[in-house]
């Protein structure tokens, strides 16, 4: 089993100059918690919905909102990313993926190919979902 049996191919990225009102805009859209970030098609960086809620108000959407609030919603995706990524191929055997989630203290794993595009992506969710449907797979 390789990563590529699991992984989600249907990745929605934002680019370095993008800001954070938009990234907020993507996570209440589609209820995820990682974008990868690129620049000319290269994965650059990601974006977690925690990196937001980081540096959100929590005032934004209510009646305390003030324009410092707001202000901070055109704050850009580079100032922010995470640059240090750790990434995988394709062919990435399941077990070894765990223990890079599991070395590296990281959330999701990007997958790209030889020229350093996504090509998709795996979360902790995902290898959670997979042992454990493994797991009731064996108990039948």
């Amino acid at each position: 089993m390789s990563i590529a049996d699991y992984m989600s191919t249907k990745l929605i990225t934002l680019s370095m100059d993008d800001d954070l009102g938009k990234a907020k805009a993507i996570f209440d859209q589609h209820q995820i918690h990682h974008i990868l970030v690129t620049d000319n098609k290269e994965l650059v960086g990601i974006f977690t919905d925690r990196d937001l809620y980081k540096h959100l108000s929590p005032a934004i959407g209510t009646y305390k909102e003030t324009h410092k609030d707001t202000a901070y919603l055109q704050k850009k995706i580079h100032l922010i990313m995470t640059r240090d990524l750790i990434t995988c191929a394709a062919n990435l055997p399941l077990n070894e993926a765990v223990v890079l989630f599991y070395d590296n203290h990281i959330s999701c794993l990007p997958v790209v190919d030889e020229h350093y595009r996504p090509v998709g992506i795996i979360t902790w969710r995902d290898i959670i979902k997979i042992l454990a449907l493994q797991h009731k797979k064996r108990s039948e």
